[in-house]
């Protein structure tokens, strides 16, 4: 059985739908204005709610070690169907506190957060930053997007700021990079009027 982690509402359920419809969208699309900040040398990524694992995947096609956390057990599985690779190490954890992955003491030097960070409440928000921030090796990138819009049946979801998740990240030593907005990349989340606000940080050395 799933482990209860905040923001998991439906996602089990729905997930042999969701492994196709995510899937459905390439990396270089989803995160188009974000690919600059990839870095090219082979590295250790973390991926923090990787769902089906189409960003774990092509961030490993790219050399990279990626640990991907995904707490909701039909996503993982499924991702890991999808995408067999060495160079991705599966974790079920999750946010706030990301207890496993916090316990292994490693640092990294890109961390993604796509399609998370909306589903915590603001104190979740609150003591999730810090232990992002700590996870995230000096000088290195975490890239981040929040969705605004109508939330699905089913979900748990709050509007969240880039204003406030900006000022966390400054109080953990993170300084903004990228911050725009732009609209959703699947027919009917467009048509409903799902926007998306993508953010990237460095951590200060």
């Amino acid at each position: 059985m799933t482990a209860r982690f905040p923001g998991t509402d439906g996602y089990a359920a729905e997930a042999p739908h969701l492994l196709e419809r995510y899937e459905a969208i390439p990396f270089e699309k989803a995160h188009a204005a974000m690919l600059t900040l990839i870095p090219q040398a082979p590295g250790h990524v973390l991926d923090i709610g990787a769902g089906t694992g189409r960003d774990a995947a092509y961030l490993a096609d790219l050399g990279h070690r990626v640990t991907a956390v995904e707490p909701t057990d039909e996503l993982r599985r499924g991702a890991q169907t999808l995408h067999p690779s060495p160079f991705i190490d599966w974790i079920a954890d999750g946010l706030p506190f990301l207890s496993s992955i916090a316990h292994r003491r490693d640092e990294f030097d890109l961390i993604m957060i796509t399609a998370v960070w909306m589903h915590l409440n603001e104190s979740e928000r609150r003591q999730a930053m810090p232990v992002v921030a700590a996870l995230l090796k000096p000088g290195c990138p975490l890239i981040m997007s929040l969705r605004h819009g109508p939330v699905p049946d089913g979900r748990r979801m709050f509007e969240v700021g880039a204003e406030e998740t900006t000022g966390l990240a400054a109080a953990e030593g993170l300084r903004p990079m990228m911050n725009f907005v732009s609209h959703a990349l699947q027919d009917d989340n467009r048509r409903a009027g799902v926007t998306w606000t993508r953010l990237a940080f460095v951590k200060s050395p």
